[in-house]
């Protein structure tokens, strides 16, 4: 899968137990009628079970200049749980939960269903709230390596 060019999302959520967040490729569109997501979340994260509880997310999509918030929330600094947020700016969306200012774009999305599959959990989240920002260079991910296109 590593020769699959994909962009670069970073999933966020905030619950009971804070702000909490990583970074993502496999996310899909679902749906345009509801407006669906999917996301796959390794379950084996710290933060993995702040989704289900929380029960809303945002996807924010990178643009290239956000190749350091990727690097955060995919744990490629010593950064974990809320300290990840340091890098970035962000604010508060409709749902309650972090969006990354100057993303490409930004889905709020409500948890409509969560399953299982062998490492990961499917998350599939109905789109309440669309943020767009600038159209400019796109964060990619390509032979385990970040580009911007």
């Amino acid at each position: 899968m590593s020769r699959l060019v994909a962009a670069v999302h970073v999933i966020t959520t905030h619950g009971e137990e804070g702000r909490a967040g990583f970074t993502a490729t496999a996310v899909a569109s679902v749906s345009d009628s509801p407006p669906t997501l999917l996301v796959c979340l390794n379950r084996r994260i710290r933060s993995a079970s702040a989704f289900r509880q929380a029960g809303r997310f945002a996807v924010n999509m990178l643009a290239g200049e956000h190749q350091a918030v990727a690097e955060s929330f995919g744990g490629r600094t010593a950064a974990s749980g809320e300290p990840r947020f340091s890098v970035g700016h962000w604010r508060e969306g409709a749902l309650g939960v972090p969006c990354l200012q100057g993303a490409i774009a930004v889905f709020e999305c409500r948890l409509v269903e969560a399953r299982t599959i062998a490492t990961h959990d499917v998350l599939v989240g109905r789109v309440e709230a669309v943020t767009l920002g600038p159209d400019g260079g796109k964060l990619a991910y390509l032979g385990r390596s970040y580009r911007v296109i």
